[in-house]
């Protein structure tokens, strides 16, 4: 099993700036997150992220996980719309899609998920950018995890984190 979650905050820990994660996104931090994305067997988005983000068309099954069933993302053919639990989500993407799932949602079903252990691995990237909305605490989801990785591309810091710490 593999489940992978990627976020790119603000240096400020911000994780939207003008309503998306575009505004806090660097070059550098879209580069390596279109070479992460290409292992994954099925992407795993909230029903937020479906409204604010680039989802019309994906290069793998898109599941996005709502109480509210409104499908933003009717014209993607890949887009499936579940009212169900993360775990309950993963496991039925696994099942249908394969082992490789990719967290793409917002930060509050990022740690969500953290809190119940369900990320083998988390990429996170820090860009220099400053002012942006939704601010998360970049130290406290790191410490989920025991093996942090850090490295710097263009101003971009990288965090790998994986080995999650037990509940």
């Amino acid at each position: 099993m593999s489940v992978v979650a990627t976020l790119v905050v603000g240096a400020d820990g911000s994780t939207s700036k003008g309503g998306n994660s575009r505004g806090v996104a660097s070059n550098a931090d879209r580069q390596a997150f279109l070479a992460r994305r290409r292992g994954a067997d099925c992407i795993l988005i909230g029903g937020q992220t479906a409204r604010v983000e680039p989802y019309a068309r994906t290069p793998v099954p898109v599941v996005v996980i709502s109480r509210s069933m409104i499908n933003a993302l009717a014209h993607n053919r890949l887009a499936h719309w579940w009212n169900l639990s993360p775990a309950q989500a993963i496991a039925k993407a696994q099942a249908k899609f394969g082992e490789n799932i990719f967290v793409e949602a917002g930060a509050s079903v990022i740690l969500s998920m953290l809190e119940e252990r369900l990320i083998d691995q988390f990429e996170l990237s820090v860009t220099d950018i400053h002012g942006g909305e939704d601010p998360i605490d970049i130290e406290k989801i790191l410490r989920y995890f025991s093996k942090v990785e850090k490295t710097v591309i263009d101003e971009t810091i990288f965090y790998s984190a994986s080995e999650p710490k037990p509940l």
